[in-house]
């Protein structure tokens, strides 16, 4: 979070730890959580306190921990009731698998699980768990019920795990995770206010992240986007009254909350994706993607050995996805996004032309503070001639602004195509 974040939204949120390693994140999450001015009451499962004391939430959120279902000292002894009145959100994290379960088949028989049965309030999951216990078809049932429920689960990240296994599973940093809660208030408080509905009815697909192409089993090629920008703006066009569906390549980012996301790996994966969204409906199409613009021409099935000094690989160019779209017959708003590290102006206009797009958003990658992988971007935007606008210049500010300011100007540039 950037240090010149002093916004308090005066939302309640119950984060409930339960039992797992990841327990250790929560304890940093809500010194996060309170960074953006939220109240914080923690709610700890008898597994959780096996990892680390009610005392060190106590400190940190300057609350008592809840650990018991029925608490002598709360209002006729029904401190879950109280508790479930009292939260605007109910974050478990880390959901352990046994929590999973519990929610999913409708159990009451501890402090947790009354609560999730209680309240009115969202409930998010982060599940935390070994990678085969993620994969496990009972896992994978439970949280399809919990979606269908309508709890929102926040996917694990990959990565190498405390019992030594390296897969799906790992519950996301603190930081991340106190972000998507603040832009899910701040979504709302927007919805509320009627500040944004520019482009409410809209279907909006967005594709973000980058594409990697297999070399062998264990090798790729790909770029260092990290996607961010790509999930600013899906939250922003969710802020906006927009039905968002954002394809995404590989990356280490928690789904953007109201957003419906569908994971792909390769360009031609995305593309299929993309033709299947328009073939649905696609009112505005945003290409935030980094889309490798080769693959190998044949992958090799097993992993290649090293011999010589050299290795000569052939590879073919990919589809250009942003460019199909827009030479489809039914063409939604094409949205189009060049990084750059020279000549911003002269690419982004040339892309303009060339895959007849209706806006493009340019920024220059090779500024430290504004490349891949920063959370903050600086843009500059292009329009079609057809729409008499001159281009804007997005000064440096965090990507959700940024994605704030590109929905704004696709909204002028949709009125007057309109």
């Amino acid at each position: 979070m950037s240090s010149n974040v002093n916004i308090n939204l005066n939302k309640n949120i119950i984060l409930a730890v339960t039992g797992g390693i990841a327990a250790y994140k929560s304890a940093v999450l809500v010194r996060r959580l309170k960074d953006y001015g939220f109240h914080v009451r923690v709610v700890m499962t008898k597994g959780a306190q096996a990892f680390i004391t009610p005392l060190t939430f106590q400190a940190l959120s300057s609350n008592a921990v809840h650990t018991t279902l029925l608490d002598p000292e709360a209002e006729a002894g029904m401190g879950h009731i109280e508790l479930a009145r009292w939260a605007d959100l109910l974050l478990v994290a880390p959901a352990s698998c046994d929590v999973l379960a519990k929610f999913a088949q409708g159990l009451a028989d501890d402090l947790l699980s009354t609560i999730y049965l209680a309240t009115k309030a969202p409930v998010w999951v982060a599940p935390a768990m070994n990678q085969q216990m993620w994969a496990a078809k009972a896992t994978q049932r439970n949280l399809q019920t919990l979606i269908d429920d309508g709890v929102h689960v926040i996917i694990p990240d990959s990565g190498e795990q405390a019992c030594g296994d390296v897969g799906r599973g790992r519950m996301p940093e603190p930081e991340a995770l106190a972000a998507q809660v603040f832009e899910f208030f701040k979504t709302q408080e927007r919805i509320q206010t009627q500040q944004f509905g520019l482009l409410a009815g809209k279907k909006v697909t967005i594709t973000a992240g980058p594409t990697r192409e297999a070399i062998d089993p264990v090798r790729y090629i790909s770029n260092h986007s990290t996607g961010k920008m790509g999930f600013a703006l899906a939250s922003a066009c969710y802020a906006a009254g927009a039905e968002v569906t954002l394809i995404s390549g590989p990356v280490s980012l928690a789904t953007p909350y109201g957003v419906a996301r569908r994971n792909v790996t390769s360009a031609q994966q995305m593309l299929d994706e993309s033709m299947q969204m328009l073939a649905d409906g696609c009112d505005i199409f945003i290409a935030t993607a980094a889309v490798a613009d080769y693959r190998v021409a044949e992958i090799a099935p097993h992993k290649i050995k090293k011999a010589g000094d050299e290795l000569e690989i052939a590879l073919v160019k990919n589809p250009d996805i942003v460019a199909t779209i827009a030479q489809q017959e039914k063409r939604p708003f094409m949205v189009g996004f060049a990084a750059e590290t020279q000549n911003v102006e002269e690419y982004a206009n040339g892309k303009l032309i060339a895959k007849k797009l209706d806006m493009i958003a340019c920024n220059d990658v090779s500024r430290q503070d504004i490349g891949f992988g920063a959370d903050e971007n600086a843009m500059t935007v292009f329009f079609a001639k057809k729409y008499g606008f001159n281009q804007r210049d997005l000064e440096k500010a965090s990507k959700l602004k940024i994605g704030e300011q590109l929905v704004e100007a696709m909204s002028d540039a949709l009125s007057t195509k309109n």
